[in-house]
């Protein structure tokens, strides 16, 4: 039954979720068609009014998990509940109502407006669509949201390359809170702006986030911005999930080998901890995901991998309090020294 409520003590909540592409080359007979595994088996929970942070390197499939959770495109199995609804099973009518309470920022400012459009006709956009304001009405409500992310409410008559990269993911932004959302998929909204607006952006989401009582998932790939801005951190390697916990207890003490890593590449702007600082340095280059290493996916890469790792797939399980990964040698290896993450500008 699509809509279905049930129970539940997460806003968002995936078991086992995948999302698969099928790739086809060549003409029949001769067609190969390959299966890309995106996201392939992610099990992740987010809290009613939390800022989760997703990080991982270019292609470990944090954007596809982004839009599967918001059914941008379709998952290929698993569960997912908004809220204790089935988001998977819903029909087009409970699905057009669950988009009021799920939306999106996207990443890139100047591809994700529509340039023929102005800035009012934009925001304007989910509120004709959801029949919720029309006429002055709909104009009064867009020269509010253009006030709450901080633009002079008067630049509704403008077009979008009429403003800087800043200014146009304030307007992204607006979009996004104009049906009043409960939950919004950040996708790396500030990895296109310069250091300088980054920090603004970053402000200004928090602040919507306490005002309006919101819930995000913040996905970037810059460990600094997500440390600033994030309650919880999960780390993405090659379509799964490999480590979850609390900002500061991953920061300072990473289960993961692969999460060492990314911490241990984070530059220091002190030149005396910089120089003391363990390096971890990664060999090889990511697998495709097409053909996924058996075992632990990270194991071709891990400089601390044994024969387990390379025919046993480990499982995502507590291993410490709040803080779960997916690694055989957590218990075996003695904790790296600590990585220090300056914390965005």
């Amino acid at each position: 039954m699509s809509g279905t409520t049930l129970a539940g003590p997460h806003l968002v909540d995936a078991s086992g979720l995948k999302t698969h592409f099928t790739s086809r080359r060549g003409l029949p007979p001769l067609r190969h068609t390959t299966v890309i595994r995106a996201v392939d088996g992610v099990d992740i929970t987010i809290a009613r009014g939390e800022t989760l942070g997703l990080v991982g390197e270019s292609g470990c499939g944090k954007s596809t998990l982004g839009r599967s959770l918001l059914r941008l495109v379709e998952p290929t199995a698993g569960s997912l509940t908004f809220d204790g609804i089935d988001v998977i099973g819903a029909d087009d009518g409970s699905l057009r109502r669950l988009r009021r309470r799920m939306q999106m920022v996207f990443q890139d400012p100047y591809g994700s407006l529509d340039p023929r459009m102005t800035v009012e006709q934009a925001i304007g956009e989910p509120l004709r669509i959801h029949a919720l304001a029309s006429g002055a009405k709909r104009s009064s409500r867009v020269r509010e949201l253009l006030g709450q992310v901080g633009l002079d409410p008067r630049v509704g008559e403008r077009y979008p390359h009429e403003f800087s990269g800043g200014q146009r993911q304030r307007i992204g932004i607006a979009r996004a809170l104009a049906v009043e959302p409960e939950f919004i998929v950040c996708d790396e909204p500030v990895s296109a702006l310069d250091v300088s607006i980054q920090a603004q952006v970053l402000n200004l989401l928090d602040r919507l986030r306490a005002e309006l009582r919101l819930t995000f998932l913040f996905v970037a790939h810059d460990l600094s911005v997500v440390r600033h801005i994030s309650h919880r951190v999960a780390v993405m390697y090659l379509g799964s999930v490999v480590e979850v916990a609390s900002r500061d207890r991953l920061y300072a003490e990473p289960l993961h080998p692969y999460t060492r890593a990314l911490l241990s590449a984070v530059p220091v702007p002190n030149p005396r901890m910089e120089k003391g600082r363990q390096r971890m340095i990664l060999k090889g280059d990511v697998p495709s995901p097409a053909r996924p290493p058996s075992g632990c996916r990270f194991h071709t890469r891990c400089p601390l991998a044994i024969e387990r790792c390379s025919v046993e797939v480990p499982i995502l399980e507590e291993k410490r309090p709040g803080h779960v990964a997916a690694c055989h040698l957590v218990d075996r290896v003695p904790p790296a020294s600590r990585p220090t993450v300056a914390a965005a500008p």
